[in-house]
């Protein structure tokens, strides 16, 4: 970016990065907050989630990690969550006794189911790797 926009690239990056991270928090948090009330019928204040959200990432700020490593370490341990979200949203979406009109259709749901394959052999992948690596094998 830096020979397109020169010295303002790095400030450019840091808003963009900035922007980014607040407005997947926001989802994020409403989509938490969402599924809570609906599916759990449970409240939880919103300081409370806040919080829960926010502290993690001042500890690692304070405790002084590498940024760069701790993104990709971050990154890396919230694929293994992607497949407890895929899997189910792939179930519910297809079955027309709770989508009713809005179900997918099967090629929607083929092509989604696999995604959610390539998703879960990537993890799989991921932790043989990891393993192989911390062995030295």
């Amino acid at each position: 970016m830096q020979p397109l926009l020169g010295s303002a690239a790095s400030w450019i990056f840091g808003i963009s990065l900035l922007a980014s991270g607040l407005s997947s928090s926001s989802v994020g948090t409403m989509a938490g907050q969402i599924i809570m009330h609906g599916f759990l019928h449970t409240e939880i204040p919103v300081w409370i989630r806040r919080l829960v959200t926010m502290v993690p990432s001042l500890i690692v700020i304070s405790l002084g990690f590498d940024p760069t490593q701790t993104l990709v370490i971050s990154q890396v341990v919230l694929s293994f969550g992607l497949p407890f979200t895929i899997i189910p949203l792939v179930m519910f979406t297809s079955r027309r006794s709770l989508m009713g009109d809005l179900v997918n259709r099967r090629i929607t749901t083929v092509l989604a189911s696999i995604v959610a394959g390539i998703i879960v052999c990537l993890n799989v992948y991921l932790i043989v790797h990891i393993f192989q690596t911390l062995t030295g094998g």
